[in-house]
């Protein structure tokens, strides 16, 4: 999720992300990485879309971030999050003006194929309920990831004001499980797919091939 920020944090967090992507191209699935103090494989290797796609989903909601600040200024609290060049859009802003010209900005934006606007007219949230939103989201994903069934890394999860949305390029099956992880959790009043669904067999030939065990005769 990219908030609204300064011009030279758009830059520096640009070239941050380039050189990820550039060490992340160069490890394997096996290599561990530390991610919030836990050892997880290469994020690069594990997430469903190409290193170029990630790329290109960083750079929208940077630029889109940058964006809705020079157009709307601080009187709109609007988080942008793409996966696969689908942007979500949520948030509140004061009017159902400010509303369309925040999906017209962020619909401008080099590489975006489709928005979903999910923004409130509505007061700004506070920092309490944003907390509680960030609190929700985490229980969401470690309930993924607690879920030995699913790729937790196959999903992007934001919350809203209690709703959940569920980003990624997954199956039926993945969607539904999925699905019923997040209504399970506590905090999360509604669930909201935004999801590219894909067939199991499209999912198979995303999955690392094993590696073949070579045996000799003695």
């Amino acid at each position: 999720m990219t908030p609204i920020s300064s011009k030279s944090g758009v830059r520096r967090l640009l070239s941050t992300l380039a050189l990820f992507v550039l060490l992340g191209s160069t490890l394997t699935a096996c290599f561990p990485v530390i991610v919030g103090g836990a050892v997880v494989g290469s994020l690069v290797a594990t997430d469903r879309r190409t290193s170029g796609t990630q790329l290109e989903d960083e750079g929208i909601e940077l630029r889109a971030a940058s964006r809705i600040r020079d157009n709307l200024g601080d009187r709109v609290h609007v988080n942008v999050n793409s996966y696969n060049r689908r942007v979500l859009i949520t948030g509140e802003v004061p009017s159902a003006q400010d509303l369309q010209l925040v999906e017209q900005v962020v619909s401008r934006v080099e590489n975006v194929q489709s928005v979903v606007n999910e923004l409130a007219v509505l007061g700004n949230a506070t920092l309490t309920q944003r907390s509680s939103d960030s609190l929700v989201t985490g229980k969401v994903k470690a309930g993924l990831v607690d879920s030995k069934d699913l790729f937790a890394n196959a999903f992007k999860v934001v919350t809203e004001r209690g709703t959940t949305y569920l980003m990624g390029r997954v199956t039926q099956r993945e969607a539904d499980r999925a699905t019923d992880v997040a209504r399970r959790t506590g905090g999360v009043q509604k669930v909201v797919r935004v999801l590219e669904i894909i067939s199991e067999d499209e999912l198979r030939g995303m999955l690392p091939k094993p590696a073949a065990v070579e045996t000799k005769k003695l």
